[in-house]
This record gives C-alpha cells, structure tokens and sequence, in this order.
C-alpha cells in the first residue's frame, strides 16, 4: 500500500502482526480514486486484541471490490484454512502477490508460483518487488481495470482516513518492535495525549502502556536509554512524515491486561462504540 500511495503509512518490520488496524490509503487520478485498505495479516486469534485484528479483516473483505493479498517469497504456510476456503468462495477478483522476488531464484519463484495457483485456483498472481518497485506499477494498472465505476469516496487531496495522531502512535511503535525481542512489543499499545502544530514545530507527548511493571522497566531501559533512543528514531521518522521540528516527550505507564479488556480495546480503536 506504501508503495501504491506513495507515502509511509503502513508502519513495516520483520515482525508478524505488525499491523493491528485497517488503515486506508487513497490515490486519485484525473478519472479514479482507489481506496485501498490495509489489515492486519491473518492468524487466528488467541486474546481479545487478536480477534479486533481479525474483525478488521473481516469487514475488508465485506465491501472490497477486488481482494489483494500478498505473500513473501517463500511462505508456504496456511495461517489459516478456512480463511482462505472463503477466499476461493468470493466473488470478487483476486490478485495474489509474491513479494521479495528480488531475493529468489527463478527456480524458487516458479515453485512458489505453482504453489499458489493450487491454494488460490481463481487468482491472478504478480511475483512483484515493493521495496524496488518491480511490477507494482502493472499491478496498480490491473487494479484499475477491475474497479466498478463510482463516485469518489474521499476528497481528491486526502491520503488517508487516519488522523495525525494514529501515525505518531505508530511510528513509535514501529520502533518498539525493532528495538525491543519476545513479547515487550505485542505487550504495548501507544496513546498521544497531546499534539499542538505550530507553524515552524509540532510538540508532541506520547504514552506507552505496557501491561506488566517488568515491562516498564525493559522499555526504559537503564537510565532510561532504551526509551530515549526509541525517542530519536520516532522524532527523525516524524520530522520526515510531517515535514516540521517535532518536540516529542514519550512516557510509559502500566495498564494491566489492556489487550483483554474490551473498555481498553474500545478506547484504543480495536473495537466499535
């Protein structure tokens, strides 16, 4: 989707499930608009968090148009059976991608070919390179020769359905994934409390809830330098994404079981009021 729109919306790491919501991104031509929306990838759900993710996806695939659903080089496993027993049940066109091709062989890449023609039968699949730009264009092309003709959704020079706040909560929390092993990061959820713009600077106060003391402390790290260089990386992103100075002040607080409670899950945007 990042690469479709043309800006980072979508926080990226290595690691699952790092995508928690459904995020739209929207680019407009002289004659389209596509709406596309990202969801957390499929697993099946242990804890309450997991099941809102997977609400997310649910509703996607209720009101697409045209069903996209990549895969890396190399995954070969089902996440899901039924999941994909309703995809082979839709009735809209899928386009299945075969991302990272830029570091198979040939031979690999025709084996994954040949894999996903038997799981996905009706798809249509690009072996396709995000991060180098290798046949995105051709896929974003066939998208547009799939869409039903309607009236645009959105105004022309909106990018998203997301406020400014959602994206600082996620870009620090794009660093806590990389910065943090095991369970700290999936243990975390990110709340700004306070984001003012000024003309030349945004000054911005974030809270990290984590749901264990011991957590706090790891995300703090000793003499608060895990925290503080968790810090720096999210205001250099920041700075890059909104184009301004960011002041950023980030604390962390203790909020226990936040993923099991469903008043918490409301409060954070997992689930409808």
């Amino acid at each position: 989707m990042n690469a479709f729109v043309g800006e980072r919306l979508s926080i990226i790491t290595s690691k699952a499930q790092t995508t928690r919501h459904r995020i739209f991104g929207i680019v407009s031509g002289d004659d389209f608009q596509v709406v596309f929306s990202d969801t957390p990838g499929i697993i099946k759900p242990v804890y309450e968090l997991q099941h809102s993710m997977m609400d997310f996806v649910k509703s996607a695939l209720e009101d697409a148009d045209i069903l996209i659903y990549m895969v890396e080089v190399g995954e070969k496993e089902l996440k899901d059976e039924v999941f994909f027993a309703k995809i082979n049940k839709m009735n809209v066109p899928i386009l299945l991608l075969i991302n990272k091709i830029d570091k198979s062989s040939q031979e690999e890449l025709e084996n994954q070919v040949a894999y996903w023609k038997e799981k996905v039968p009706k798809a249509e699949i690009f072996p396709i390179s995000a991060l180098e730009g290798f046949q995105t264009g051709e896929v974003f092309n066939r998208i547009l020769e799939l869409l039903p003709e309607s009236p645009p959704f959105f105004p022309k020079d909106q990018l998203t359905d997301k406020p400014e706040r959602f994206f600082v909560n996620e870009i620090i929390r794009e660093k806590i994934l990389l910065n943090y092993k095991k369970e700290i990061p999936y243990a975390v959820e990110v709340e700004t409390e306070a984001f003012v713009e000024y003309e030349q600077i945004i000054h911005i106060r974030s809270v990290i809830m984590v749901e264990r003391e011991t957590q706090k402390g790891i995300i703090i790290g000793h003499k608060g330098e895990a925290l503080k260089k968790v810090g720096v990386q999210a205001r250099a992103d920041l700075e890059k994404f909104f184009g301004k100075q960011i002041h950023i002040e980030i604390f962390v607080k203790v909020n226990k079981d936040w993923r099991s409670n469903t008043r918490q899950l409301r409060r954070f945007g997992y689930k409808e009021n």
